[in-house]
């Protein structure tokens, strides 16, 4: 019931958004230890329904499971990143503005919160409280970079 809520709630937002068949759970609990965090909820589900969600000229609403794993991971081991970013422990990126800023859950504050990381300031914005809002602020226009 919630996988359809969440495709029927994305399409009604974005009419054009792509949809891939759902991640398994053992691909999530394969990137949950590997980031060694536990994946909020929402994000969960979602990805169970659709693994990823492209928007318009394939921007990625949200990651599949493994870019999700794949970019957290560099993101965090990356040597030059510790010389000119804060720490990216504490962020779970999701998703991306397709302009080089990133869409990320604050694993340290409240993990439903979604902020976005500006990849020339630095700075880490709260833009949304919960990955559905972000979802429909994002497409209707309400979060502007």
């Amino acid at each position: 019931m919630l996988a359809v809520m969440w495709r029927e709630r994305i399409l009604g937002w974005a009419f054009d958004a792509a949809f891939n068949d759902g991640a398994s759970q053992a691909a999530i609990g394969a990137c949950e230890t590997a980031l060694g965090q536990t994946l909020p909820r929402e994000l969960a589900d979602l990805l169970r329904e659709s693994d990823g969600v492209e928007g318009e000229y394939g921007l990625g609403l949200i990651w599949p499971v493994e870019r999700i794993k794949k970019d957290n991971l560099e993101f965090r081991a990356y040597v030059t990143f510790a010389t000119l970013y804060m720490p990216f422990e504490p962020l779970l990126f999701f998703a991306d503005a397709g302009n080089g800023d990133q869409f990320a859950f604050v694993m340290r504050d409240r993990p439903a919160d979604v902020f976005v990381w500006d990849h020339e300031t630095d700075r880490r914005t709260m833009v949304a409280p919960s990955l559905a809002t972000y979802l429909e602020w994002w497409l209707g226009g309400r979060i502007v970079l």
